[in-house]
């Protein structure tokens, strides 16, 4: 399976430039793409979601040409009220992937187009309402038909018979996504319709930007609070030339969190007090829980309260993708956090309620979960779930399960899914929330990279991992359950179910302690055929990074730097010449008391090297940005100062030479 491994993170602190909001984005280039004129649309979002609109009005017909950075020059085709022709291409296949916003505005908007068009997504658009949209389209005359179950994608649109209904009716509890696509669509019929909301509006603020957003475009919508909205008599969209897409203020809720939990101060930069985001929000819901949050026309900014976060208790309709965040956040708060409102979660990219709490539950949350709503108690003793987060092909939930790591190693499950909006979001995270330093340090058998990795982490006081260990309390396990070295699949499943115990100067395995067994030859050689298979280096490599912790970690093994802690402050590849390292093993055997010859150690240990030289999975070899170490003539003293000279001992950061 595809996966991030995230580790524990060490604080949060810096500044990010977000990049454009979806919501806006797509609202913005389908609005560009009726209006009359050419638009230039600055700060669009390069994301699956705004990708799939794209293409679309590429099918459609209209030209949306690239202009440098991240803005697009659209052609209007001057919609004009007549509901028909209005797109140059009058037959087209659209596929919209799991883009929402994009599906129901386009399935509205093409309904009074005029033309033959077929709307379908991934698996689980299929499974997302939108009978209630259509419903309300068909009483204005839309021809749709849905191609599978009733109420549910894909569809097949023709052109509509005329209709003359100066009102209709939508619901407004399922998505306001249906209200908006709506919208948009009645100036294609000449406006002059009213849409009364029938039930509760959830989302209020993603109306409120629809709203907005038309009215840059030349058409003012009048409202009645939230029940009655009227599109005037003869609206038609007009280019205002440019528009700058605002800051993903969904996607600085992740940020903000960062600050408030990690330490802080987090500024995220492009969305600011004024934002027209509902979103925006989000960061008086971190007030609530004694976050130190500010903000400025262009900016928000948040640090962590003196004495932690506590739980509240919100009404979430104003934020309804960001309140995931704070589902998260609920568990570094004292007490119970509980989100209510959320009930559009459900019709989501997955059915968020249900995915956040089998999530939430994996880290030892106590959690309930209600219709429309979701309370958190969180865990007393977190877990850390090997088998990782599974993100349902949803992006918000990879990016919320992110903050996760300011308590532990946390593995993310299918990570790409965050492409839909924020393709490189965690490179973006990385860079304010810091983990805790690794120095890794690479060499063959007999280096002394052991000895040495061990006192530099005494000296330190750092956490140490001898990964090797690992492998051979697998062989050690496999030899005791008279499994073969070779069996794959066996040895993999044994090194999951480890039950290890690293003390200062133990190793227990099942509770005894087995310290001298796993040094034994046999075991020795054994660990160097088990490490080399691919499905047993993947059991233990997050137990492995599990290792990093406060206030830092000395790892040493044959694949730290490149495969384990590739990300490493300082990397190390220590080694010393075969001989040396052959009367080394000598004496070590020799002093217990085991007989043994050292021309014999010599063949064993050059074999030894060229088999982990050659192995397909992470063979030996000095890693990129490693430091060579020729331990031959060094003392362990005078290697282990060297190493804590290149650690940077004040600042845990490798020094550049």
């Amino acid at each position: 399976m595809n996966f991030i491994d995230l580790p524990q993170r060490a604080g949060a602190r810096g500044a990010v430039r977000l990049p454009g909001s979806k919501s806006i984005s797509n609202r913005a280039l389908l609005l560009a793409a009726l209006a009359s004129g050419s638009t230039e649309l600055q700060n669009v979002l390069e994301s699956d979601d705004t990708k799939r609109m794209v293409d679309a009005l590429k099918a459609l017909g209209v030209s949306t040409m690239p202009i440098g950075g991240n803005a697009l020059r659209v052609e209007g085709v001057g919609a004009n009220g007549s509901g028909g022709g209005v797109f140059p291409t009058g037959e087209a296949d659209l596929f919209l992937g799991n883009a929402g916003t994009a599906f129901r505005t386009l399935t509205a908007v093409l309904a009074f187009s005029g033309g033959h068009y077929r709307l379908r997504g991934v698996p689980r658009m299929h499974e997302r309402p939108i009978g209630d949209l259509v419903d309300v389209l068909r009483f204005l005359g839309a021809n749709i038909t849905f191609e599978g179950n009733a109420g549910y994608p894909p569809l097949s649109i023709a052109p509509r018979s005329r209709v003359d209904a100066r009102a209709v009716r939508v619901r407004g509890d399922v998505s306001s996504q249906f209200l908006s696509g709506l919208l948009i669509a009645l100036p294609l019929i000449g406006g002059g319709v009213s849409v009364e909301v029938e039930g509760e509006l959830v989302s209020k603020p993603y109306v409120d930007l629809t709203l907005i957003m038309m009215a840059r475009f030349g058409v003012e919508v009048a409202r009645d609070g939230w029940r009655r909205f009227t599109v005037p008599d003869g609206a038609v969209y007009r280019s205002p030339g440019t528009f700058l897409v605002e800051g993903d203020a969904s996607s600085a809720s992740y940020f903000l969190a960062a600050g408030a939990i990690g330490g802080g101060p987090v500024r995220v930069e492009g969305v600011g007090k004024n934002s027209i985001q509902g979103d925006v929000g989000f960061a008086d819901a971190l007030r609530e829980m004694d976050a130190v949050v500010d903000a400025g026309d262009d900016w928000v900014e948040a640090t962590a309260p003196p004495d932690g976060l506590k739980g509240i208790r919100l009404d979430c309709n104003s934020i309804p993708d960001a309140a995931m965040t704070l589902a998260v956040v609920a568990l570094f708060a004292r007490g119970e956090t509980r989100l209510d409102n959320i009930a559009s979660w459900r019709v989501k990219e997955t059915d968020r309620i249900a995915a956040m709490a089998n999530e939430l539950e994996k880290f030892g949350a106590r959690v309930v979960e209600g219709d429309d709503f979701l309370a958190i108690t969180p865990p007393e003793i977190f877990r850390f779930p090997p088998e990782g987060v599974d993100t349902y092909d949803d992006h918000r939930i990879a990016m919320c399960f992110s903050l996760a790591s300011f308590a532990g190693l946390v593995r993310i499950n299918d990570p790409s899914c965050v492409a839909k909006t924020f393709p490189d979001y965690f490179a973006c995270f990385a860079r304010v929330a810091e983990p805790f330093p690794v120095v890794a340090i690479d060499g063959p058998s007999a280096s002394g990279k052991g000895t040495v990795a061990a006192r530099a982490a005494a000296k330190l006081g750092w956490a140490y991992l001898d990964s090797g260990a690992l492998y051979r309390l697998t062989a050690l396990a496999a030899l005791r359950a008279g499994i073969r070295f070779s069996d794959e699949e066996r040895v993999a499943a044994l090194a999951a179910a480890l039950d290890v115990t690293f003390g200062e100067d133990s190793i227990l395995l099942s509770g005894e302690e087995v310290g001298e067994a796993i040094r034994d030859e046999a075991i020795s050689s054994g660990a160097s055929e088990v490490a080399a298979l691919p499905s047993v280096r993947e059991a233990l490599l997050f137990r492995q990074r599990a290792f990093r912790c406060a206030p830092g970690l000395v790892a040493d093994g044959r694949d730290m730097a490149s495969v384990v802690f590739p990300d490493a402050q300082c990397k190390v590849f220590l080694t010393a010449s075969v001989y040396a390292r052959a009367r080394r093993r000598y004496k070590q055997l020799i002093e217990k008391g085991i007989s043994v010859k050292i021309d014999t150690l010599l063949h064993d240990m050059e074999e030894r090297d060229a088999r982990d030289s050659k192995r397909s999975a992470a063979p030996l070899r000095q890693s990129e940005g490693a430091r060579f170490l020729d331990t031959t003539e060094l003392s362990i003293e005078e290697a282990v100062d060297r190493i804590l000279d290149w650690s940077g001992v004040e600042n845990s950061k490798c020094a550049k030479e």
